[in-house]
């Protein structure tokens, strides 16, 4: 299994990588993008969270936790005054971040339920109704936020499967098969009640029209493959005839990089500027 920080590491480079096709298209803001790195990136340790007495468990229910009562908070600063305000966050942190986490760590079991697509399908459906309904972001986004919160959960459950091959000695070790399920087949209570969680979950999901109708446009993906090289293959900015005679200089020994990007002064006319002229 791969430890927490390899599995934070490689979400948070996976989603960001994603969020670069995001940028791209321009459908999201660069503040948009930010919040859809973060998602991916908590979907990508999720599934650890029912790690009982681990360090890694500890920091998921933590950060949960802030966002949670953060979320709650937001959602209510029109109606209560600051102090009450204050006294709801309090209350909800230490819910979920103490008395939440004991009573989770009673009956959640490590590889079960929470370690499966069914799992990742709930989160997600969760992601973007918090996104469209707290943050107040429009169904896209909202669509989006969840998407990544699939990814960055299906990237964890991927790599430890990965990890449960031992190329060295190119043996598949026991745990194989227990980080990349459909269902928890061995607690089909536990699958049952998640099941009926995802249901719940996206009949309070945002509209998905817009949503597929912006993915599922060809417009957007021709764009994308043309936004995949730079135009005319000048990578970053640099001419591609310039490349090949700066190449062609050295080889041919006419100097060095450096002396192959140098402008022909003696071609070029001497004298003061001109004139310029006011408008």
């Amino acid at each position: 299994m791969a430890n927490f920080r390899t599995h934070l590491a490689v979400g948070t480079i996976a989603s960001g990588l994603l969020a670069s096709f995001t940028t791209a298209a321009a459908v999201v803001t660069s503040n948009e993008v930010i919040s859809l790195t973060i998602a991916g990136a908590l979907g990508s340790v999720l599934p650890d969270i029912d790690l009982q007495r681990s360090r890694s468990s500890r920091i998921i229910f933590f950060f949960l936790a802030l966002f949670l009562s953060f979320c709650f908070l937001f959602s209510f600063s029109f109606q209560y005054s600051i102090l009450e305000m204050w006294g709801l966050w309090v209350a909800i942190f230490l819910g979920i971040g103490f008395l939440g986490q004991f009573f989770f760590h009673k009956f959640a079991k490590h590889r079960g339920v929470f370690h499966s697509v069914i799992a990742a399908i709930f989160f997600a459906f969760a992601t973007a109704f918090i996104f469209y309904n707290i943050f107040d972001t429009n169904s896209v986004v909202s669509w989006l936020a969840g998407s990544f919160m699939l990814f960055g959960y299906l990237v964890h459950l991927i790599l430890d499967e990965i990890y449960s091959v031992d190329f060295d000695d190119t043996r598949v070790k026991r745990s194989f098969g227990t980080a990349l399920k459909l269902i928890e087949h061995r607690n089909l209570g536990a699958s049952t009640a998640m099941g009926v969680a995802v249901i719940l979950a996206f009949l309070v999901t945002p509209p998905m029209e817009t949503f597929f109708g912006v993915v599922g446009s060809q417009d957007i993906w021709i764009f994308l493959w043309e936004k995949m090289l730079p135009p005319d293959g000048n990578w970053f900015g640099i001419d591609d005839q310039a490349l090949k005679n700066v190449a062609t200089n050295i080889l041919s020994g006419g100097g060095s990089a450096e002396t192959a990007f140098e402008a022909p002064y003696d071609s070029m006319p001497t004298g003061s500027l001109p004139e310029i002229k006011q408008e």
